[in-house]
């Protein structure tokens, strides 16, 4: 996954999934109208599932996209894994007595959202890496004063120590050292 991708077109892949399973449901209930009750239950409950704000389903990316606009990337991932263990957290407050799937989902999920939070620091670095590799021609600049607070879709001159450097210098000391 390209996690340099621009924030519109990756808003607009993960809204294709429930466009294209809102199509599929819409013929199965035309092939199949004596089952459109079980299909209409099934179309629902994974729609509803997939976008929960629970990284990586298709609803805690876009939570994650969202907030990139305002945060860095890193703090971004961090924020959107916290959000993701409060969902699971609210999933099992609400459901306690029901000990069949809702468990075990959010049980899965929830080594998932660990693993991923374990990733963090590859993640981000895959992030940069990305930057060094295709050196992407982003329209705004921003000026950071943290090596960790690079924004998706933005370049960057990073101040440090009172000096300056362009995002190519630091990513370019960063892999070539």
């Amino acid at each position: 996954m390209d996690y340099n991708i621009e924030a519109w077109k990756e808003w607009i892949i993960l809204w294709f999934g429930p466009f294209f399973q809102t199509i599929a449901y819409y013929l199965l209930i035309n092939l199949f109208p004596e089952k459109q009750a079980m299909i209409k239950l099934y179309h629902e409950s994974i729609l509803i599932f997939n976008l929960l704000p629970i990284y990586p389903l298709d609803g805690g990316k876009m939570i994650k996209i969202l907030i990139e606009r305002i945060l860095p990337f890193k703090i971004s991932f961090k924020i959107v894994i916290m959000i993701s263990y409060s969902m699971i957290l609210f999933l099992l407050w609400n459901h306690p007595n029901k000990l069949g799937n809702i468990w075990i989902l959010t049980i899965v999920l929830g080594i998932i959202i660990f693993k991923e939070q374990q990733k963090t620091e590859r993640i981000y670095h895959k992030f940069l890496l990305e930057r060094y590799l295709h050196k992407y021609n982003y329209k705004k600049t921003k000026i950071i004063h943290n090596r960790n607070h690079f924004f998706r879709g933005k370049k960057h001159i990073i101040e440090q120590d009172k000096n300056y450097y362009l995002e190519e210098e630091y990513l370019r000391k960063k892999f070539e050292n």
